[in-house]
């Protein structure tokens, strides 16, 4: 059903859309950190540049938002084994957060994909308001997470004040994406309007 591009709602694409769409999320998702990584070697920032601009929460975000939760869960969960198992990074103790965090951002953001805004509401902004709920779902995810770690498991190397730490460090890349992001998500709506 169709009102205009803030209204509009979205049927699941097919199950090879889907797919299609997770595999080349998850493959974008171990391939932009790598690039960020080089990318900050080569300017003398190491690392700091991949937590900065966030560059594996991309794609899932995406992915969840073009291809619903089905992908953007199935991106989320395996992006960081994938990365893990290819290149040893996220470090070890990180991969279960990582998964939990990036499998909420995908499911998330697939789930919001559907919900109709009032129609006062431009498509861009919609697709804004969109992301940031599920930008905020993933981590509260995470910070639930963490807690759970911390509290019940006692785990001495995390802190639930990291998820403000991690906010705060990847504040350049929170901005790429609610730009980038509603950018592509309404230039899919014109192509499909």
């Amino acid at each position: 059903m169709r009102t205009n591009t803030a209204t509009r709602t979205y049927a699941l694409p097919s199950i090879t859309f889907q797919s299609a769409a997770a595999a080349l999320a998850v493959v974008a998702a171990v391939a932009l950190p790598q690039i960020f990584h080089v990318a900050g070697a080569t300017l003398g920032l190491g690392a700091a540049l991949g937590q900065t601009l966030l560059p594996m929460h991309l794609p899932v975000l995406l992915v969840g938002l073009l291809a619903g939760p089905y992908a953007g869960v199935a991106t989320g969960a395996l992006a960081p084994i994938v990365s893990f198992a290819l290149t040893g990074m996220p470090m070890a103790p990180m991969v279960p957060f990582m998964v939990i965090e990036l499998a909420a951002y995908g499911l998330f953001a697939g789930l919001l994909r559907g919900v109709a805004l009032p129609e006062s509401i431009p498509s861009p902004l919609a697709w804004l308001v969109k992301l940031f709920g599920a930008q905020v779902a993933g981590r509260v995810v995470d910070a639930i997470a963490i807690a759970v770690a911390v509290y019940l498991l006692g785990n001495a190397q995390m802190s639930v004040a990291s998820v403000g730490a991690a906010i705060v460090t990847g504040l350049p890349g929170l901005i790429l994406q609610w730009i980038a992001i509603p950018v592509v998500m309404f230039a899919v709506d014109r192509k499909r309007g």
